[in-house]
């Protein structure tokens, strides 16, 4: 029975639905211009004006040959040719069609030396159709950008992006399946010095429209920096208010001083790798305890101020059933957890030749994910509660409108592709644990539309703020809410989140304490938000996502987008080995060897104990096996393995050598040996200079 303040939220609510009709009436007469904000050179855009790539279907766009690029990118590695020619040339690019075929959205392509290349976009056609329909348009163009956006075909064109990424180190303690970068098997070291740190987030704030993004450092493993607490401490210093690390958690787990050193250089949230409940569902990362090391981990973190993000990389038939069990673990321990982010597998690093078999089981979109999420909790439903992550772009032009121009930077805002991200709120109460997705109580659709037309009008932060507060009123429905849930905790949230009224919510800014974060913790209300990333990989590479990056690479060669820089051409491959810091041979000689994780071994930890709520079933639950009962290999490895039944090349008897020896030199710390012809018996390397192989995985 609903309590009797539902009933009077109902009247609230057609009372403003009613007051709206007037109001954006009058907001339709002799709009106000768009003002020019000193965070950029150009006005902010009304809704009318904003562009949109080609969507629909069926669509003609720019792909890659998945075999052109790795043959020209190794050529570019071996010095043949000169990587000036990914500035001037349209290398390996190919035309690649997006139509429905087989009640799917595919991609198609054909090159006219290596064939036809087909992939899945999506496995819900009306899912695929939903996100694109609601897509609002891109954001300011880039400006100011020329030294650091200049990357021929893969240059960064729209926005300023949400998150910039700095790879600290492609160290690692962790040896991955699979693994975007290819962490300790490249042969040499890059590692940023603290020159290059600075310098990478100097020139980042130099290019606009300059939003508030987030700084995410990565890696390789970025804790293994010996400059990583400084970089944190000086990317809050420079004016980035969200500082994160891409972490598998190893360092934060062991130590809860060092969660504490890094909370208080301004880490707010740790991105940490997360691929399911239990060991046994973590067991393809191939370290013995790994579950008991995240478990740990969140809570020396929580404890020290830094909040948490679960990151699942989703492998169909490895982890996929993980999906339900992750967000319930979310839901059971609302308090610490308020961000999960999904990332279907990207078949690149590691992966990036995996065989057209594996390729196809092991494929996961994002409508997979929105199902799987339907299917495993029962919360949430495709088409209704799920959006394109650059949906929120509405709510953050809204907030720039009502900060003004005077702000030094503009709001953070996701302008990706609609085929880049998705995301679903649900609202979770921290008491009583009931949740309800956001857009179940609440009509995304329509209220964004209404917070475009006080966006359009532009008549300042008063007028705004009471046509954001009408058009949250009309669109909600205080019946579908749960049950302790206000009108008035909906416009906290609001409020919250963008710093409207100046209310004191706890400070987010660089000079934030303890007690800010306390504050702002003891809201009853969870807002968890469930994303999901779907990074591109050969196979479905369009270059209209890759020019609307969110999340760029600060290079020494400038800023790249996320996926041209790990995938596409192989930016990533061709800059770390431009950039070397030293071989393995020479870095293990100054710096002796770093403690890698890998082969079931243990992370020594001083403590278990945690104060998580865990579902002990889920926990006690066996490896996935899907792949298994189909004779799949699980990844790049096992594939090697299943080929070794067929004669080798001679090709592929030397990588195997290699990928051998760097294994036993990195992994279990053997002495390397040099093998002297004609002698049966190999003779300790003393001094011997490592000749870089990069080998073609």
């Amino acid at each position: 029975m609903h309590a009797p303040m539902k009933y009077v939220e109902k009247g609230m609510s057609i009372a403003a639905n009613g007051v709206w009709q007037a109001f954006a009436a009058a907001n339709r007469i002799a709009q106000n211009p768009s003002f020019t904000p000193r965070w950029s050179d150009k006005p902010l855009l009304k809704s009318h004006q904003k562009t949109k790539p080609p969507l629909g279907w069926p669509r003609e766009t720019d792909s890659l040959c998945p075999t052109c690029v790795r043959e020209t990118r190794q050529e570019i590695l071996d010095g043949k040719k000169d990587v000036s020619i990914l500035l001037n040339e349209k290398v390996g690019e190919i035309k690649a069609t997006i139509l429905e075929k087989d009640g799917k959205i595919v991609m198609v392509k054909d090159c006219p030396i290596h064939g036809r290349f087909e992939d899945v976009m999506a496995m819900d056609t009306a899912f695929f159709k939903h996100l694109e329909e609601v897509f609002p348009g891109r954001d300011i163009r880039a400006h100011n950008d020329e030294k650091l956006h200049n990357h021929g075909s893969s240059t960064v064109l729209h926005g300023r992006g949400s998150v910039l990424t700095v790879d600290l180190t492609n160290r690692c303690n962790m040896m991955c399946d699979p693994c975007f970068m290819d962490a300790n098997q490249v042969g040499f070291v890059h590692e940023l010095t603290w020159e290059d740190i600075k310098q990478v987030l100097d020139n980042a704030i130099t290019i606009k429209p300059r939003r508030q993004m987030s700084v995410q450092f990565s890696g390789g493993e970025p804790t293994m920096s010996p400059f990583f607490l400084d970089a944190v401490r000086y990317a809050r210093k420079v004016g980035y208010n969200s500082v994160q690390a891409a972490t598998n958690g190893i360092e934060f787990a062991k130590s809860p001083e060092f969660a504490r050193a890094a909370a208080e250089a301004g880490l707010r949230y740790a991105y940490l790798q997360f691929d399911g409940i239990g060991n046994a569902a973590n067991a393809h990362r191939r370290v013995g305890n790994l579950f008991d090391v995240k478990l740990r981990a969140i809570e020396n973190l929580y404890n020290a101020g830094v909040d948490i993000v679960p990151v699942i990389t989703i492998v169909n038939g490895v982890n996929n059933e993980q999906v339900g069990r992750v967000i319930e673990f979310a839901l059971d321990n609302p308090k610490r957890i308020n961000f999960l982010s999904f990332q279907p597998v990207s078949f690149t690093g590691r992966d990036e030749e995996v065989t057209p078999e594996r390729r196809a089981a092991q494929r996961y979109t994002l409508s997979h994910l929105a199902h799987d999420v339907k299917n495993q909790t029962g919360i949430g439903e495709p088409t209704r509660d799920w959006f394109p992550i650059s949906f929120m772009s509405t709510f953050t032009d809204w907030a720039d409108v009502v900060h003004g121009p005077d702000r030094e930077w503009g709001q953070l805002t996701c302008g990706c592709h609609p085929n880049c991200g998705i995301g679903m709120a649900v609202m979770i109460d921290k008491d009583t644990k009931e949740a309800v997705p956001v857009t179940a109580f609440l009509k995304a659709d329509q209220l964004a539309k209404d917070v475009a037309q006080v966006n359009d009008a532009a008549r300042g932060k008063f007028l705004s703020v009471a046509g954001m507060a009408l058009a949250l009123m009309r669109n909600y429905d205080p019946f579908k809410a749960p049950t302790h849930f206000r009108i008035a905790d909906l416009m906290k949230k609001f409020d919250k989140t963008f710093g409207a009224t100046g209310k004191d919510y706890g400070k987010v800014t660089g000079d934030r304490t303890i007690s800010d974060i306390e504050k702002r913790r003891g809201d009853r209300w969870n807002f968890l938000f469930i994303a999901g990333m779907w990074f591109q990989d050969l196979f479905n590479y369009d270059f209209r996502r890759t020019e609307m990056c969110i999340i760029p690479y600060a290079t020494q060669q400038g800023e790249i987008s996320f996926c041209a820089y790990n995938t596409g051409i192989g930016w990533r491959n061709i800059i770390e080995k431009m950039h070397m810091t030293a071989t393995l041979t020479k870095w293990y000689e100054e710096h002796g060897r770093h403690e890698i994780f890998a082969g079931g071994k243990a992370v020594n930890l001083s403590s278990k104990d945690h104060s998580l709520v865990l579902n002990a079933e889920a926990v006690a639950k066996g490896k996935q096996t899907d792949l298994d009962d189909l004779g799949i290999a699980k990844n790049a490895r096992e594939e090697k393995l299943q080929a070794r039944k067929k004669p080798l090349t001679p090709e592929e008897i030397r990588h195997n050598q290699d990928m051998e020896r760097l294994y036993r030199e990195q992994v279990l710390r053997e002495q390397p040996t040099l093998q002297i012809q004609g002698l049966g018996r190999p003779k300790k390397r003393q001094d011997v200079a490592e000749v870089v192989h990069k080998p073609t995985v």
